[in-house]
């Protein structure tokens, strides 16, 4: 048992990195393993007080993070190097804090980020490798480069992603987002990889990118379509959603100065990617 939340706290800053497949997601659920549960218990227990945690992009289950960031309050003069050695060996390989670091006063991983970069991999041999199975998509096929990446140009700068998006009950309109980058690189002689970078995601949108990408890779689509996709603002006009695994939370931009009134902030839930 921790005890309650002392008054003399200070901000910190975590670097996460965790496989995705042991868990239902980063934000707490009643009665499932999730990466917040788990990291919030081992902290807790080295610091001997409850914490609450906000992440920088609330990632689905079955999704890898090599670069989510955390933010949360700990006893004012925590040993934060300790603290991030007892954390790992008590939940490393599974999650593992790369970094642990104290933050400016009311620093917010999810309200200070500038954006938010995620890694796709898809696994493009005849046969999966047992080495990557796990953080890869095994497509099994060749697929074409050049219409995967004329496609994703059509991604960049700002649009409504419904398309590409759960729908969400309670939120009707359109669903728009900025993208920043949106590109496509060859790995060795049979892997490829997705990076796509942008203000925020809404839920699932980077998985349903993927698998309409592949559709385009396969010769099911023309790259072309991918305008009309866009513009139908219509769940139903892009293609399957990738499976969870092959896809990593990268790396989470952030200001190198505070940003105005920073310090006021309160700590908030984290969206989905």
């Amino acid at each position: 048992m921790v005890a309650p939340q002392c008054r003399d706290t200070a901000r910190a800053r975590l670097l996460v990195a965790y496989d995705g497949r042991a868990f239902h997601g980063f934000a707490s659920q009643p009665g499932v393993q999730t990466v917040a549960g788990t990291l919030g218990d081992s902290v807790a227990r080295v610091a001997r007080q409850a914490v609450e945690l906000t992440c920088a992009g609330r990632t689905d289950a079955g999704v890898h993070a090599w670069g989510q960031v955390v933010s949360l309050d700990l006893p004012a003069g925590t040993d934060l190097a300790r603290l991030q050695r007892a954390v790992n060996r008590m939940l490393a390989p599974r999650v593992v804090l790369r970094e642990a670091v104290w933050a400016p006063a009311g620093f917010d991983a999810r309200r200070w980020a500038l954006s938010r970069a995620y890694r796709y991999t898809l696994d493009c041999s005849a046969w999966p490798s047992p080495f990557t199975a796990g953080i890869s998509w095994h497509v099994g096929r060749r697929l074409d480069l050049r219409a995967m990446q004329a496609a994703s140009d059509a991604l960049l700068g700002e649009h409504d992603f419904s398309s590409f998006c759960h729908a969400v009950k309670g939120l009707p309109g359109p669903i728009v987002r900025r993208v920043l980058r949106a590109e496509w690189h060859e790995l060795g002689d049979s892997g490829l990889r997705f990076d796509i970078e942008a203000r925020s995601f809404c839920h699932q949108m980077v998985r349903s990118l993927v698998g309409t990408l592949v559709e385009v890779g396969e010769g099911r689509r023309r790259a072309g379509e991918m305008l009309a996709i866009l513009r139908a603002a219509n769940r139903a006009a892009a293609g399957g959603i990738a499976p969870p695994h092959g896809l990593c939370l990268w790396r989470v931009s952030y200001p190198e100065q505070p940003p105005a009134g920073a310090a006021e902030e309160t700590t908030g839930t984290a969206q989905r990617a």
